[in-house]
């Protein structure tokens, strides 16, 4: 069982990664820790605590990290979340024990102690201010999964570059520069695997029927998804990025890809650009692992037999969801 801490900024498809990491026997997670992006630190932590609360895994500490990126105006991504984070589901808020230390702090005393994986679902300042303090602490990270960034696919805050390392390219590049400098790889969940992850209408309709309570709790968080991505993308449902990367840390044969050294613009018309280096024109040793090739199908399978409950409250398998393949 693999010890993790997820860093994200949930937002409706963190929330959705939460759920599948919740669900996901393999993880032992020590710890969750917020950043803004998607949503301000405040509002992303009270979601983060709606879906423990949801998910009955209250047990689990959230950590409030930083409210701000490493040097950017702080733009946030609630024209696509709605306006509570959750696509207007507007869920009560609900209580949970407040921390006496931020998330640089819990991130540097767990890896002083022990070492660790992360799950980064959201803009990477939390772990670009702890790498820049405690580079010493790289060697205690054993690996670092990225929701972020794009190799051959289009952006979806502009033309090259995705959201996470759009909104803080400072501390993305940071973070790569940090897993360079180690000799260690990030890797990179980008555009080109995460838009093949399609949460469809009939797929929400299949989930509601075999668990009603979950489908109506997915449908609520996900009805303003996907009218946003009918409107700007014309996609008939929403594309549902953060929980692949959950994915695929449990199972290394949901995604393909290859090893590259890889670099984030933090100026100009093309901020937040990952520049995969795929020809090694460079000639540096790489640092990350860049994820290129996925099944949507696969994906849909292991997600809906990790989160869906049958009448007696155990899951479905994998061979039990052959019918997603006719939707």
């Amino acid at each position: 069982m693999c010890r993790i801490v997820i860093d994200c900024d949930p937002g409706i498809d963190d929330s959705l990664a939460l759920m599948l990491a919740l669900a996901s026997p393999e993880l032992n997670i020590a710890g969750i820790t917020t950043v803004s992006g998607n949503v301000p630190v405040d509002m992303g932590t009270e979601n983060a605590a709606k879906v423990l609360n949801w998910m009955e895994r209250t047990d689990i500490p959230i950590y409030k990290g930083d409210a701000v990126p490493l040097k950017r105006k702080y733009i946030d991504a609630m024209d696509t979340h709605g306006r509570d984070g959750m696509g207007e589901s507007f869920y009560p808020a609900v209580s949970y024990p407040k921390q006496d230390k931020d998330a640089v702090q819990f991130l540097e005393e767990l890896l002083e102690k022990e070492k660790i994986s992360i799950i980064a679902l959201g803009p990477m300042t939390n772990l670009a201010k702890l790498f820049l303090k405690r580079p010493d602490l790289m060697g205690q990270v054993e690996e670092l999964v990225s929701m972020g960034g794009s190799f051959k696919s289009h952006g979806n805050c502009s033309p090259v570059a995705e959201y996470n390392y759009w909104c803080d390219p400072h501390g993305a590049a940071a973070c790569y520069d940090a897993f360079a400098k180690a000799g260690k790889k990030i890797h990179m969940i980008g555009l080109d695997v995460t838009r093949k992850i399609v949460l469809t209408p009939n797929i929400l309709e299949y989930i509601c029927r075999l668990d009603p309570k979950t489908g109506e709790f997915i449908r609520r968080i996900t009805g303003f998804y996907m009218d946003f991505h009918w409107e700007y993308e014309g996609i008939i449902g929403c594309v549902i990025n953060d929980p692949l990367a959950v994915a695929y840390f449990t199972d290394r044969d949901m995604c393909t890809g290859f090893d590259s050294f890889t670099a984030v613009e933090t100026e100009g018309i093309s901020i937040g650009q990952t520049v995969v280096d795929s020809m090694n024109f460079w000639k540096k040793e790489p640092n990350s692992h860049i994820l290129t090739e996925t099944d949507g199908k696969q994906f849909m399978k292991l997600f809906l037999s990790r989160i869906l409950k049958k009448n007696d409250g155990s899951r479905y398998r994998e061979e039990e969801l052959d019918l997603l393949d006719e939707l």
